[in-house]
């Protein structure tokens, strides 16, 4: 006897530039979201030799109570980032009454990753949901402490 297993997955990765700079917003719940446009493009060579370019922005939206001050703090319009989120659907009526459609990546509750890829930025700082903080990738005495490799051979047990 055989058994199926389907498995689902949500998963959206994007590496793109920040469109605006992002806007934290505090909800009724107390908790807070931040908003920000991000733009990924690609580029090729037309069959006439011709470079051509196509940009997609994505609307990105992150949910929590540490992490929206984070992006709100560190990233700014430019800032290249990886994102790793859900894509979700919503529908809502304009102000014309008119029902609308709009697709969003989310981020919220340890289901996604905020990285800051930005050479600009001198930190690299990573922002993951997982543990709603920044993790500074620089290179201080503390980080060259672990590089070390100052090892006896006579200390190896083999």
């Amino acid at each position: 006897m055989y058994y199926a297993i389907y498995i689902m997955l949500n998963k959206v990765i994007l590496i793109g530039n920040v469109g605006q700079d992002p806007e934290v917003k505090v909800m009724q719940s107390g908790s807070k979201v931040v908003n920000f446009s991000l733009a990924t493009s690609e580029s090729w060579k037309d069959k006439n030799g011709e470079k051509k370019e196509n940009t997609e922005w994505h609307r990105i939206v992150v949910y929590g109570d540490k992490l929206p001050d984070i992006i709100g703090q560190y990233v700014k319009k430019g800032t290249k980032l990886y994102i790793e989120g859900a894509i979700k659907s919503r529908k809502y009526t304009d102000a014309s009454g008119q029902e609308r459609t709009i697709v969003e990546i989310v981020i919220q509750n340890f289901s996604g990753i905020v990285k800051i890829l930005d050479s600009r930025n001198t930190n690299n700082n990573n922002i993951n949901t997982n543990n709603n903080n920044i993790n500074n990738n620089n290179n201080t005495n503390e980080n060259k402490q672990f590089e070390k490799t100052d090892f006896i051979d006579d200390d190896i047990p083999f």
